[in-house]
């Protein structure tokens, strides 16, 4: 009797659904699944049956979730909620632990989960690829590989890049490069950090054929949420340049680079932009510039499509100068 009783409650229990938000239409449909967000008048939900799935929101009645979401009525402020109950059509409950409070869903502008600036760990990263393949009068081959991932842990985070760079056009070799990077942060508040920062650079056919620099500074994280993120730091970096003749440079060097990137469109879109500008100490050069923007589409969860323009640029330097811009269209994964 009492091993038939445990078989039926396991069956029971196997048979239960996991709790699930759910989202009610203006039209009389019920959607069951678990809430992503909602920006730029889509709310994202991930279902069983169907992946994620956008819902215009004004198409939303009411909804309800067992998550602790962020609902935000402007651009600045939020409200913590422990839960989302339904309320009446066009409404919705915020319960918080005090007394529940109701608002109207034309008033919210963004819901996302809450996310602490700093996190016992996280781990995140990209890796894009690009190939170009063209038959012509100039037959030309095209490789472009690069990747970055973040880890955090407590106050620390850890920064990785790099990038490949390959051309043949007739079988010569026109580009051949290939950068690496690797940046240690420590954060004194939620908000400021202190960076260190090695760059290395290796070009088999510029005359600028290594690049190597060191540089410390503190920065700022003005956020980095669920919607992307957006860090601004300023750098007193050491490069050393050597040439291919044989010849070196170095110098001290001001700099300020930025890292910010969006996801639109209940995240199938993700706009990017990162790179620096700095400025010698001494007339080595009038200034140097290394940056990259781009769109990411998202296909599945994991995969994505890429386009990207990078610009390289350094100027007012006889030896040094350089300009050159890329543009690539490629397949991505992300985690």
């Amino acid at each position: 009797m009492f091993s038939r009783t445990v078989l039926c409650l396991a069956i029971v229990s196997a048979s239960t659904p996991l709790l699930a938000d759910t989202v009610w239409l203006k039209n009389g449909d019920k959607l069951s699944g678990k809430i992503i967000l909602f920006d730029g008048g889509k709310l994202l939900i991930q279902t069983e049956y169907a992946g994620a799935v956008p819902i215009d929101w004004k198409q939303v009645k009411t909804l309800e979730s067992d998550q602790e979401l962020l609902v935000k009525q402007d651009a600045y402020t939020g409200e913590k909620a422990k839960s989302l109950h339904a309320a009446e059509d066009g409404k919705v409950i915020l319960a918080n632990g005090e007394a529940p409070k109701t608002v109207e869903l034309a008033s919210v502008q963004q819901i996302l989960k809450p996310k602490p600036v700093v996190e016992d760990l996280v781990w995140k990263g990209n890796i894009d690829a690009a190939l170009d393949y063209q038959r012509a009068d100039k037959d030309t081959d095209d490789y472009d590989i690069d990747f970055k991932t973040t880890a955090r842990h407590g106050r620390w985070r850890h920064i990785a890049e790099g990038e490949y760079n390959r051309e043949f056009q007739d079988d010569v070799v026109t580009t051949d490069n290939w950068r690496a990077e690797y940046s240690l942060d420590r954060f004194i508040t939620d908000k400021w950090f202190w960076e260190g920062r090695l760059v290395y650079k290796r070009d088999k056919v510029e005359d600028l054929s290594r690049q190597r620099t060191v540089g410390t500074g503190p920065g700022y994280q003005f956020w980095d949420d669920e919607l992307g993120a957006f860090s601004l730091g300023s750098l007193v970096n050491r490069t050393d340049y050597e040439f291919r003749d044989g010849s070196k440079e170095n110098f001290y060097s001001l700099a300020m680079k930025w890292d910010y990137n969006r996801y639109l469109i209940g995240k199938k879109v993700e706009f990017f932009t990162n790179g620096e500008v700095a400025k010698p100490l001494s007339g080595v050069a009038d200034y140097a510039l290394d940056a990259e923007m781009g769109l990411r589409y998202k296909v599945t969860d994991w995969a994505s499509l890429n386009l990207k323009a990078e610009r390289d640029i350094v100027s007012g330097s006889d030896e040094a100068d350089l300009s050159k811009t890329r543009y690539t269209a490629g397949f991505g994964v992300t985690w």
